[in-house]
C-alpha cells in the first residue's frame, strides 16, 4: 500500500510543471480543490466534507446527500408565486413575442422587450427590495423552461443579462456596489458579461485587456477589447475582466492577475461595433465592444483585486444549471412537434407513429428529455437548499442539456422529413439557435475535461492524504487499516460495489445495481490512471473524455433514479412511465460507462487513441486531408 501511495506521489513530482499548459484546466481545478489539494492545510484544519456525487464516484463512492431523495423545495407559498407567474408568462410568449420575426429580423421586436421588462423578465433573481422579483433557483428554472420552449433567441438576451451579464454583483458585489447597480438592471439597463477575446477563449486567463491604478490610486484605467459578446451592443453595465498588476505577497513581486470591474458605458471610451451575423439565436445582439483609456472608480473593482478568475468562474458555475432547464423547455417543444406529426401521418395505410424507427426515436427523444429536465431542477433545488457543491454536476448538465436538445431536434426534423426542413415549421430556426450552446459559457470540449480533471485531482488529494498518515501511522490507524481491508477484499474478489439500493425505490433496484457496479469500477480506473500517470494525466486527454463521459452516464443515471423513485413513492400518474425511461436509460448508459472505463487501461484501446493522435497530425501538416481521391484527378 505505501507503495502505490509513494509511486503516486513520485510521479506527480516528476511532472510538476505540466499543468502550466493548460492554465484554464488547472486554475479551474484547484480552485475548486484548494483545500484537499494542500496537505499541510488539511493537517490544520479537518477539510470540509464535500457532498458532491460527481466529485465523489472519482473515489469510488457514492454520496447521497445530494441526489437522494430528489429535492422538493419550493414552499406552498413559493408555488403559489410561481404558478403566478407561468401563466402570464407562457401567454406572452404565445400572444405576444413571434420567434420567427424576431430571427428574421435579426432583433428583438421592441414592443416584446418592452412587454419583458413590465413582467419582471430582467430581473428574476434580484431581491425585491432592490427592484426585483426575488426568486430561488427552482423557480427561476420553470420560467426559464417556458423561455427555452419558446425562443432561444430571447433566451439569450435574457440569459445574458441576468444569469451572467449582472450575476456578479449579486454573487460577490459589495452592498454599496448592489444598492448602486442592482436597481438600474432591474428598471431598464441591460447588462453584460465582457471576458473573451481574440487571443483568449476557453483560456480565460490569457487575456489582454488591461487596467493600471492611477497614481492617486482613485481609478483604474482600462484599455482593451472583448468579442462575441451578448447584449454587448446595448448594454449600459458591464462586468469586464481585465489583467492588474499585483504584487504577489510571497515573494513581493509584481504580477498580472485578472480582475473583475463593473464599467458603465457613460465612464466614456466605451464603444461597441456593429451586430454580428451570426448563424443561430440571430435575434440577440452580439458584439464587438472596445475600451479606450476607460476610467474606472475603484470601488467598482468586483471581487477583490487579483481575484477576477474566481469571480467568473463563480458566475458561470451558478448559471449552468438554468441553460439545462431552458433546453429541457425546448426539447419539450421538438417532442410536441414531433408527436403531433407522427401521430397524424399516414404511410403504407399506418400511422407513422406505429413503426418501430419512429417509436425508437420518439423513446430516445423523451428519454433524454426526461434526463436533461430531471437534471436541471435536482441541481436548483440542491442550490436551493444550500450546497455549495455542485460545480461538476452543473457542467455536466449544461455539455448533456445542449448536446440532448441538438440531438432532440434533429430527430424531430427527421420525423417530420421534407417538413421539418421547411421554414414555416419552426425546426430549422431552433436548429441553427441550438448550435451556439455546446460552445458558450465553456465549450462542451472544455467542460469535460475540467470535469474529469477536477475529479481527479480530489481523488488525488486522498491519496496524499494516505501518504501523510503513512508518516505518522499510530495516528491514523484507522484510515490506514480502512484502505488496506479495502484493497484487499478486492484483490481476493471478495469485495461488493458500494451500494444504492436502499435508497431507491425497490422496482429500481436492478438498475441501482447497475449504477453501483459503474461507480466501483470508476474508482478503480481513476485510481489506475493516477498511478500511471500522476500529473501527467493532464496531456492524456483521449483519457481524460472517456472519464468525463463515464461521470456523465453516472451522474445522469443516478438523478433519473432519484426522480423515477419520488415519482413511484408518491404514485404520480405518469410513475410507470418514468420508471421505464430511467430503466431504459441505465441499460444504455452502464453498458457505455463500463465500456468507456474499459477502455481506458487495455492496450489495444491506448494504441487507438495513439493512432487517432497521429491521424490528426498528419491532417494538420498536411493541411486539410492527406489522400488524394480515388481517381487522382
Amino acid at each position: 500500500m505505501l507503495r502505490v501511495v509513494n509511486l503516486f506521489v513520485q510521479q506527480t513530482q516528476k511532472s510538476s510543471n505540466t499543468y502550466s499548459k493548460i492554465r484554464y484546466l488547472r486554475h479551474s481545478a484547484e480552485c475548486y480543490n484548494k483545500t484537499a489539494q494542500n496537505p499541510e492545510r488539511a493537517q490544520r484544519a479537518a477539510p470540509q466534507e464535500n457532498h458532491s456525487f460527481v466529485m465523489n464516484i472519482f473515489r469510488g463512492q457514492i454520496e447521497g446527500k445530494q441526489m437522494f431523495p430528489y429535492p422538493n423545495v419550493l414552499t406552498e407559498e413559493q408555488r403559489e408565486t410561481l404558478q403566478m407567474l407561468v401563466d402570464p408568462t407562457s401567454k406572452f410568449f404565445a400572444e405576444v413575442n413571434d420567434p420567427a420575426k424576431n430571427d428574421d429580423e435579426a432583433k428583438v421586436d421592441d414592443k416584446v422587450l418592452a412587454g419583458l421588462w413590465e413582467l419582471g423578465a430582467f430581473a428574476l433573481q434580484v431581491p425585491q427590495d432592490l427592484g426585483g422579483l426575488g426568486l430561488t433557483n427552482t423557480q427561476y428554472a420553470r420560467l426559464v423552461e417556458i423561455v427555452g420552449g419558446n425562443d432561444l433567441g430571447v433566451g439569450i438576451t435574457l440569459g445574458a443579462h441576468q444569469s451572467i451579464g449582472f450575476k456578479g454583483i449579486l454573487l460577490v458585489g459589495t452592498p454599496e456596489q448592489k444598492a448602486k447597480y442592482l436597481p438600474r438592471v432591474t428598471s431598464g439597463q441591460f447588462a453584460a458579461f465582457c471576458l473573451t477575446e481574440p487571443a483568449s477563449g476557453s483560456d480565460a486567463g490569457s487575456i489582454k485587456s488591461r487596467a493600471v491604478l492611477t497614481p492617486d490610486g482613485k481609478h483604474y484605467i482600462l484599455n482593451g477589447s472583448k468579442i462575441w459578446i451578448s447584449n454587448g451592443g446595448m448594454a449600459e453595465v458591464m462586468t469586464v475582466f481585465a489583467q492588474t498588476p499585483v504584487e504577489d505577497a510571497k515573494t513581493g513581486k509584481t504580477v498580472e492577475k485578472v480582475t473583475a470591474f463593473i464599467v458603465e458605458r457613460s465612464f466614456g471610451g466605451v464603444t461597441s461595433g456593429p451586430p454580428e451575423k451570426k448563424m443561430g439565436i440571430k435575434a440577440s445582439n452580439t458584439a464587438e465592444v472596445y475600451y479606450e483609456d476607460v476610467k474606472i472608480p475603484i470601488e467598482n473593482v468586483l471581487g477583490g483585486v487579483g481575484n477576477g478568475f474566481k469571480v467568473a468562474m463563480n458566475i458561470l458555475n451558478n448559471g449552468r444549471f438554468g441553460m439545462a432547464a431552458a433546453l429541457s423547455g425546448t426539447m419539450r417543444s421538438c417532442i410536441k412537434q414531433a408527436v403531433e406529426h407522427a401521430t397524424t401521418r399516414m404511410q403504407f395505410g399506418q400511422r407513422i407513429d406505429s413503426f418501430g424507427t419512429i417509436q425508437e426515436k420518439l423513446a430516445r427523444m423523451a428519454m433524454l428529455h426526461y434526463v436533461t429536465e430531471s437534471m436541471a431542477y435536482m441541481i436548483s433545488g440542491n442550490m436551493d437548499n444550500g450546497a455549495v457543491h455542485y460545480h461538476l454536476e452543473a457542467a455536466i448538465s449544461k455539455v448533456f442539456a445542449s448536446e440532448a436538445a441538438w440531438f432532440v431536434c434533429d430527430e424531430a426534423i427527421q420525423i417530420l422529413g421534407g417538413m421539418g426542413f421547411m421554414k414555416h415549421t419552426g425546426l430549422e430556426r431552433v436548429l441553427r439557435d441550438l448550435r451556439i450552446f455546446r460552445i458558450f459559457e465553456g465549450t462542451n470540449d472544455i467542460l469535460r475535461l475540467f470535469v474529469a480533471l477536477t475529479g481527479i485531482q480530489y481523488a488525488g488529494s486522498h491519496l496524499k492524504e494516505l501518504q501523510q498518515a503513512f508518516k505518522n501511522p499510530t495516528a491514523h490507524l484507522s484510515l490506514i487499516f480502512e484502505e488496506v481491508s479495502k484493497r484487499a477484499v478486492r484483490k481476493v474478489g471478495l469485495s461488493s460495489p458500494p451500494s444504492l439500493s436502499h435508497l431507491v425505490h425497490a422496482e429500481l433496484a436492478p438498475s441501482a445495481a447497475q449504477v453501483a457496479k459503474c461507480v466501483d469500477a470508476f474508482g478503480q480506473a481513476v485510481e489506475m490512471v493516477l498511478i500511471k500517470y500522476g500529473k501527467g494525466i493532464v496531456n492524456e486527454q483521449f483519457i481524460l473524455n472517456r472519464f468525463a463521459n463515464s461521470a456523465i452516464d453516472i451522474y445522469t443515471m443516478s438523478v433519473v433514479l432519484s426522480r423515477a423513485s419520488r415519482s413511484l413513492n408518491e404514485k404520480l400518474p405518469s410513475a410507470s412511465h418514468e420508471k421505464i425511461l430511467a430503466q431504459n436509460w441505465c441499460y444504455e448508459a452502464s453498458d457505455r460507462a463500463l465500456q468507456n472505463l474499459k477502455s481506458i487501461g487495455v492496450g489495444k484501446y491506448l494504441d487507438h487513441f495513439s493512432k487517432m493522435s497521429t491521424a490528426a497530425k498528419n491532417v494538420c501538416e498536411s493541411g486539410g486531408v492527406v489522400q488524394q481521391n480515388p481517381i487522382n484527378i
